[in-house]
């Protein structure tokens, strides 16, 4: 069993920076691409950012420039760390995992709010 578990939203005003991370735990052979995702009210899960095992990123054109994902593959982490925050990102955010066990399958976080006031 796979667990991914998020920390680091919370509630900042605009211009602010959070730094989100995912820790990966369980019985797994390796993870290839890491993700973040997040869910506005009232809107569907929408991509944020990419990474892949090697470090190749990438993001959507409305967070480019201020969100940086990175990751550490001997922890098996993933960061997601957000500048120049924007009421606009406002949502729930999720990581989410492609972990070959030995089969590859996508696992989800729980979520972690990230509310930013104007």
């Amino acid at each position: 069993q796979v667990q991914l578990v998020e920390s680091g939203g919370g509630s900042v005003q605009a211009g602010g920076s959070l730094r989100l991370s995912c820790a990966a735990s369980g019985s797994m052979f390796s993870i290839a691409t890491m993700g973040w995702y997040r869910q506005a009210p009232g809107k569907q899960r929408e991509l944020v950012a990419t990474i892949t095992s090697g470090g190749i990123t990438n993001c959507v054109d409305s967070v480019k420039g201020r969100f940086t994902i990175s990751r550490d593959n001997a922890k098996n982490t993933v960061y997601l760390q957000m500048n120049s925050l924007k009421p606009e990102d406002t949502a729930v955010y999720y990581c989410k995992a492609n972990v070959r066990s030995p089969f590859s399958s996508d696992y989800w976080g729980q979520g972690t709010q990230v509310t930013v006031s104007s």
